[in-house]
C-alpha cells in the first residue's frame, strides 16, 4: 500500500473506560473508524487528528464482547460537534453515552497495533501519544484483541493521560541543554519568529510537528542576574524575575564556563523586596555573589515536537537590553530542548540526536537570511560581565 493509502485506526467509546469511573459492561459499544494513516513514520511518538481532515470514514459498531452492531460510513468532520458524539456517531453506537475518542491505533508491519492513547480532546482534533512500546493484538481490529492490554495500559499511565497539561517528563532533569547564534546587528526577531512559525506549521521541518496548543509564546520581563563568584562548586547565576502576582521567580544555573548543558533550578512565589535580593542570595542561600546589571527581555518563542520520540524543542527569538543603557544590547536565537510528551522511557540520545539535526536546519535558516549561524553557548552573565568591562559606569557592584 502506497504512504498515502495508509490506514490506521480510531477507537471511540464511553468516557469510563479512560477514567475508569465505571466498570466495562460486555454489551457496550467499541466504534472503530478506518482512519488515513496520521503519522510518517511507525511507531511514533506523538499522533494528531484533525477531525474535518479525516473525509469519509468507514466505521464498525462492536460490543465490548466482540459482537458486531452494524456498519456505516461517517464524515470526520460529523463525528462531534464541539466534543459530543453527532448523530451518525450516536446511532451506529446505539448510545447516548459519552462517547469520546479511546486511541489511535496504528498497524505494526509485524502484526498488532501501536496504540496512542487519547489525551487531548477538542471541538476540532484530538491528541494521542503512544503508550505500548511493543505492538498489541492480533488479526482483525474488530475481534479487539488489542483492547484489554489498551485499556491496562491507559490505566497504568492515568495520572499522566488524563491530567490537563500534566502529560510531559524530562530528558536530563535539572539540565538545561541549548544553542546560542548571536545576532549583531538585533534583527527584527518578531518578523523572523512569524516567518519560521510558518515554516513549521507548513511542514517544512520533516518530522516535527507544533506543540499541540502551545506552539507560539511571547514574553517581555526583568531580570535581576547575580553572578555567584563562590564558593568554587557553586558558580554560576542566580536571577530574579518579577511575576504578574507581585511575587518573584529565582532562577538558578551552575557552570564554571558557558556551555550546550548547564544545570538549573527554578523556585516560584518568592516575595522579596528587589532592594534585597543581594542579601539573599548571600544569606539564604550563601554564596558570593557579584551584581551585574539589570535588563529587559522580550522573547518570541515557537515550541514544536518530534513525532518519533514526543521531545519538545523551542526556537526562541531573545532581545535583552540593560535599564541602565538602553543601547546596550544582546540579540540572539536559541534552540533549546524543552520536554518530553510520552508516559514511555525518555528517548535521552535520540534528544541530542535531534538537536543536532535541528541546529543544523536552522544554521541553515538563519544564513539564509544573512545572519550568524555560528553556534555558541555564549550566556547572559557572560553578555553583562563583557558590557560591564566595556562600560565601567554600569558597575552596580
Amino acid at each position: 500500500m502506497s504512504e498515502d493509502q495508509r490506514r490506521a485506526w480510531l477507537a471511540i467509546g464511553g468516557i469510563h473506560l479512560l477514567n475508569g469511573t465505571a466498570p466495562a459492561a460486555a454489551d457496550e459499544p467499541i466504534v472503530l473508524l478506518s482512519v488515513p494513516a496520521a503519522e510518517t513514520v511507525v511507531p511514533s511518538s506523538t499522533v494528531v487528528l484533525d477531525w474535518a481532515a479525516l473525509g469519509d470514514c468507514a466505521a464498525i459498531a462492536v460490543t465490548a464482547a466482540g459482537e458486531p452492531r452494524g456498519e456505516a460510513v461517517i464524515a470526520g468532520a460529523d463525528l462531534f460537534e464541539f466534543a459530543v458524539a453527532g448523530p451518525a456517531l450516536r446511532e451506529l453506537a446505539g448510545s447516548t453515552a459519552s462517547l469520546v475518542p479511546l486511541c489511535y491505533l496504528a498497524p505494526a508491519a509485524e502484526g498488532g497495533y501501536y496504540v496512542h492513547g487519547q489525551v487531548r480532546f477538542l471541538a476540532e482534533d484530538a491528541c494521542f501519544v503512544r503508550i505500548t512500546s511493543e505492538p498489541v493484538g492480533d488479526g482483525p481490529v474488530e475481534r479487539l484483541d488489542w483492547l484489554a492490554p489498551a485499556l491496562a495500559a491507559h490505566a497504568e499511565h492515568a495520572l499522566f493521560l488524563n491530567n490537563h497539561q500534566r502529560y510531559y517528563h524530562k530528558c536530563f532533569p535539572g539540565q538545561e541543554l541549548e544553542y546560542k547564534y548571536t545576532l549583531d546587528p538585533a534583527p527584527d526577531g518578531w518578523a523572523l519568529t512569524l516567518e519560521l512559525h510558518r515554516r513549521i506549521r507548513a511542514g517544512r521541518l520533516p518530522g516535527y510537528v507544533m506543540e499541540y496548543r502551545d506552539e507560539f509564546q511571547a514574553w517581555d520581563y526583568s531580570n535581576h542576574l547575580f553572578d555567584v563568584t563562590a564558593p568554587e562548586a557553586e558558580r554560576g547565576y542566580v536571577s530574579f524575575i518579577p511575576t504578574t502576582d507581585g511575587r518573584q521567580l529565582m532562577k538558578r544555573k551552575w557552570y564554571a564556563e558557558d556551555a550546550f548543558a548547564r544545570r538549573e533550578e527554578h523556585t516560584y512565589g518568592l516575595d522579596l523586596d528587589p532592594a534585597c535580593y543581594a542579601d539573599y542570595v548571600r544569606t539564604e542561600l550563601g554564596l558570593q555573589v557579584r551584581p551585574l546589571p539589570p535588563f529587559r527581555r522580550v522573547r518570541y518563542d515557537v515550541n514544536f515536537e518530534s513525532v518519533r520520540t514526543g521531545h519538545v524543542y523551542g526556537i526562541f527569538f531573545d532581545h535583552c537590553s540593560l535599564y541602565q543603557r538602553r543601547d546596550v544590547v544582546l540579540s540572539q536565537c536559541e534552540l533549546e530542548y524543552l520536554r518530553t510528551r510520552s508516559p514511555l522511557e525518555p528517548d535521552e540520545p535520540a534528544a541530542l540526536a535531534e538537536l543536532e539535526e535541528l541546529a543544523r536546519w536552522l544554521e541553515a535558516y538563519l544564513a539564509e537570511h544573512g545572519l550568524n549561524s555560528q553556534r555558541s553557548y555564549y550566556s547572559k552573565r557572560t553578555f553583562l560581565r563583557d558590557a560591564v568591562a566595556r562600560h565601567p559606569e554600569l558597575d552596580v557592584a
